[in-house]
This record gives C-alpha cells, sequence and structure tokens, in this order.
C-alpha cells in the first residue's frame, strides 16, 4: 500500500492519536526542506465548524508554529510544526535525581512556555500544556510544545493556569528542604487560585528570586546545621499534620 499524501504536499507517516471526529497524523511536508516534518490535527463530523473557529483565532505572531488550515474530502486539517523533545513526566517522576537549581531553571523554563500560549485560544493553549505535549528539548535548555490539539470541553484561561500549576508541581515537589518561601508558593499551586497563567506567571518572577536565596543559604550551611533545620522542619510538618502528640 502506497503512502497517504495530502494535497500532494503532506505525507502521512503514522497515526499518533485517533478519537471519535478526530485524529493526529505525523506527516512530512514534501514542500519544505529545512522543518518538514510536521503534525495535522484533523476534525469531522461536529468538531469540524468549532476548530475551524478555534483555529481561527490563532495569529501566527502567538504561534510561530502554527501552518495554517485547511478542508480535506470533509475534514478540517490543522496543520503545525513537529518539535522534539522528552516528555515532562519521564523526566519528572518520584525518585528522580534532578539538583534543586535544574529544578528551579526547569520551573522558570515551564512557566515561561506556558506564559507564551496565553494569547492562544483556550482550546489550544490547555491542550497544550497537557503532560503529553509538554517537551523538555535538554540540549537546547527550553521546552517545546507537541501540538496534539485534542477535543476539550469547557476550557478557559482559568484552566491553563491550572494545567500549568500542574506541570510546575512535578518539577517542584515538596521536599524538606524547601524554604518558607517555596513553601508558600508550592501552597498557592496547590490551592489552584490563579485566574490565568499571565497571574501564575507574575506570581512565579515574585517568589523566584526569595527561593533561590533560600536554597543557596540552606546549601552554605555546615552538615549539622542543615540536619538541624531538616529535623525541625519534619516536626512542624507532623505537628500540622496531626502526627505527633
Amino acid at each position: 500500500m502506497g503512502s497517504l499524501l495530502i494535497r500532494e504536499r503532506y505525507k502521512v507517516v503514522r497515526v499518533i492519536a485517533l478519537q471519535p471526529d478526530y485524529a493526529l497524523l505525523e506527516a512530512v511536508d514534501i514542500s519544505d526542506r529545512e522543518t518538514p516534518s510536521c503534525l495535522l490535527n484533523l476534525y469531522e463530523g461536529q468538531l469540524l465548524h468549532r476548530y475551524a473557529r478555534v483555529m481561527t483565532g490563532i495569529k501566527k505572531e502567538d504561534c510561530p508554529g502554527f501552518r495554517g488550515m485547511f478542508l480535506e474530502k470533509g475534514a478540517l486539517v490543522a496543520a503545525f510544526e513537529n518539535a522534539g523533545g522528552a516528555c515532562i513526566d519521564d523526566l519528572f517522576f518520584l525518585g528522580d535525581k534532578w539538583t534543586w537549581q535544574e529544578r528551579l531553571n526547569a520551573a522558570e523554563r515551564m512557566l515561561h512556555r506556558a506564559l507564551s500560549l496565553a494569547n492562544l485560544p483556550p482550546e489550544v493553549s490547555c491542550a497544550a500544556l497537557l503532560s503529553e505535549n509538554v517537551l523538555f528539548d535538554q540540549p537546547n535548555q527550553r521546552v517545546n510544545t507537541r501540538w496534539m490539539i485534542l477535543p476539550m470541553e469547557g476550557m478557559n484561561q482559568r484552566e491553563a493556569a491550572l494545567l500549568a500549576a500542574d506541570q510546575v508541581k512535578k518539577i517542584l515537589p515538596p521536599t524538606l528542604q524547601a524554604g518558607p518561601e517555596e513553601q508558600k508558593f508550592l501552597k498557592k499551586l496547590e490551592e489552584g487560585l490563579f485566574p490565568s497563567v499571565v497571574a501564575l506567571y507574575g506570581c512565579w518572577r515574585e517568589a523566584q528570586a526569595a527561593i533561590r536565596a533560600e536554597r543557596e543559604e540552606f546549601e552554605e550551611k555546615n552538615f549539622i546545621r542543615r540536619g538541624l533545620i531538616l529535623l525541625g522542619r519534619l516536626i512542624r510538618r507532623s505537628v500540622g499534620r496531626g502526627g505527633l502528640g
């Protein structure tokens, strides 16, 4: 069987996702020699008109990876550049070995990427913030987006902030080494009260310097002093949870 060719331009490599009235295809743009790999989001049925309106709301300056949309045999096709990187869940997990400096830097890159999505329609930005679409390009120290724009209901700016916060919580898990400022920031993430990604990023920018200073101050203390600090935090945490007495 020959390869599927869409619009005599996109050579389909594989089907990545398949749902009712939706499919995601990986393809090669044979007209583009520099960045040929791309993703094609296909919408049919009731999703066609809905996502035609959504994709119309994408401005090129807000999403350079958007290659445009077109109709193909009764389906809406939205084309995006493909991106490389490791999925966030494959990098940040229970038992991983990242240093606190690497975690803070990764959190900054994650939230900066989320901020870059803030002007996109919520149906796009929220889908882009799902775990499978958050890709860390470690060699280039950046976060990329896999543009798998799955159909999602009821998306808005607050939902985008919640999704971004969920990713940051993977990067900055609660630990005894976290000082008061970091704990305060993590508590805000857990409460999920940010109305938008812009508000979330603003909170991070205000807290970041203090969090880094706390970590550096802790590292400068000798082994015994660090041990006493950790013991004190453990006792306070246990008392707060009703674990002592």
